[in-house]
């Protein structure tokens, strides 16, 4: 059985992009997670908090991270968020999509998605 915890529209201004003016302005990404969990149902039966993640503690350090980072690739940028998670934290399976809105002019969105796993 699969569960997952979804955290969706997380919002971080970073240094990102390959030409040398977006080396020299911040820019606003869009970072959406689907992390695996198995213990969904202990958690729900038990209804405490201890027994899930703390999606508060990931978004925080996801933006943190982010915030801090100077990446010319939003491919790059997904790696590093993908294992920054699995290291920190109890998720041995996610999906990373990080989108740069307004990358490209005639397109609302680009966006890259990642799934990783511990292997």
């Amino acid at each position: 059985m699969s569960d997952y915890i979804y955290i969706e529209g997380l919002e971080a201004d970073t240094v990102i992009g390959v030409y040398d003016w977006e080396r020299e302005i911040r820019q606003r990404l869009v970072i959406d997670l689907r992390l695996e969990v198995a213990n969904i149902p202990r958690t729900a039966k038990t209804d405490n908090v201890q027994y899930t993640l703390d999606y508060a503690a990931i978004s925080d350090r996801v933006v943190e991270y982010v915030q801090v980072s100077s990446f010319k690739l939003i491919e790059s940028l997904a790696e590093r968020i993908a294992e920054l998670i699995m290291r920190e934290f109890d998720v041995s399976r996610l999906r990373v999509k990080v989108s740069k809105p307004g990358a490209v002019p005639a397109a609302r969105n680009v966006a890259v998605e990642i799934k990783r796993s511990r292997r």
